[in-house]
């Protein structure tokens, strides 16, 4: 199997919402003060992107890559190119930049807005606004508000659920276990996101976060036992705000004849806002843990992170194993399974009848020895058992 098989289809971001400049002005996360210049007229355009943009070279005529729906950045950079053109040039650059229809522009770290933006901002309607703090902490505040702001969303039936760091997202039909597995977990120690309804936000490059709906922030509904706040019974600890998407786990009613996945090494994928997300699939019968179940997930997607898929390293190694050649992998089976007998050891021949074993030199034969007279043995005891020579001592 090709990596290619195995990797999911690539996320495309989806479609973003607006928001206009006077619902940007009015939330107060916004980290920086802007103070309004001219073109109040203009406060119900709308913000399309995310990103601000900064087109210093459309100050100087060339307009290719300005997207009129993001936020416009001036800053002491191209604000002192204006300064060093004359009173005429001045003019013409800004009524050109601000005749494309701008969302809105806002100057940085300037003590006094050039007339000549003014006039143009005022002429064609354009909100302008002035930032006290520098160009950057400016577009990085700017950033951090239009993200939370422009995000897509959607809000889905579901679980979702934090086991040692992983999002889990539980999904199934209704009342097939989603929140007593919720309780469940919480009772071992992990945290609750969402019960019932869980709002998902796209974020680049690709994630899919997930939070509560405000009237059910920290409950949990369970069947027999009504809402349970699991902030008050568990603390703080137990709940959290918000948690990225890594895993979808579909609960499943247990099918005799429906076929499941047994192996694991084929992944499927789930899309929340054109974002694959991983899928697993889960059987729910009586008698199983599902809150063991739910960990394991957990913990598996912990190591398939750190590079370590258990289901494709164990059929590699059964396909190495099939490819090694007969006589080089029975070295590597137990003596059990070896079926060739083991042949039994010969039995040594005799000598010859003239061999120098068969007839030893009568040198060292100990029967020529002269041996002290000895106490006489019983009859029916052999002489080849007594020793060539005796312990000291009288055998009289």
């Amino acid at each position: 199997m090709s990596d290619e098989d195995t990797k999911p289809a690539r996320s495309a971001p989806p479609p973003m919402v607006d928001v206009t400049v006077a619902q940007l002005l009015a939330d107060a996360r916004l980290g920086v003060k802007l103070t309004r210049l001219a073109g109040e007229s203009g406060q119900n355009r709308p913000i399309r992107h995310p990103r601000v943009q900064k087109s210093g070279l459309a100050l100087a005529g060339h307009y290719y890559g300005v997207v009129p729906t993001r936020v416009q950045v001036l800053g002491e950079t191209e604000l002192s190119y204006l300064d060093t053109l004359p009173p005429e040039a001045r003019g013409e650059a800004a009524r050109g930049f601000f005749s494309l229809g701008l969302s809105c522009v806002v100057l940085t770290h300037r003590e006094e807005a050039p007339r000549a933006i003014v006039n143009a901002a005022e002429a064609t309607g354009t909100p302008l606004f002035m930032s006290e703090a520098r160009s950057s902490r400016t577009i990085n505040a700017l950033h951090a508000l239009l993200d939370e702001k422009l995000a897509p969303s959607t809000s889905l039936h579901g679980v979702l659920v934090d086991v040692f760091g992983i999002g889990l997202l539980l999904l199934g039909k209704s009342g097939i276990g989603k929140s007593e597995c919720a309780v469940e977990l919480v009772l071992r120690g992990h945290r609750l996101v969402a019960d019932d309804v869980v709002r998902c936000e796209w974020r680049p490059p690709g994630m899919v976060f997930g939070a509560p709906a405000d009237m059910l922030r920290h409950h949990v509904e369970v069947r027999g036992l009504g809402l349970l706040n699991i902030k008050d019974l568990f603390g703080v600890t137990a709940v959290r705000e918000r948690k990225r998407i890594d895993i979808i786990v579909r609960l499943d009613e247990w099918d005799e004849t429906k076929e499941y996945d047994r192996l694991g090494v084929d992944d499927e994928y789930y899309n929340i806002l054109n974002t694959p997300i991983r899928l697993v699939t889960v059987p729910v019968r009586p008698g199983r843990d599902m809150g063991a179940m739910l960990e394991m997930a957990a913990r598996n997607e912990l190591l398939r992170r750190a590079g370590k898929h258990s289901a494709r390293e164990l059929l590699a190694r059964l396909e190495e194993n099939v490819a090694i050649p007969e006589e080089i992998a029975i070295d590597d089976q137990l003596e059990s399974v070896v079926s060739a007998p083991v042949a039994p050891k010969a039995m040594p021949t005799p000598p010859p009848p003239n061999s120098s074993v068969a007839c030893p030199d009568p040198r060292w034969n100990d029967s020529e020895r002269e041996l002290p007279a000895a106490k006489p043995y019983p009859s029916n005891e052999s002489s080849a058992w007594i020793p060539a020579s005796r312990p000291k001592g009288d055998y009289e």
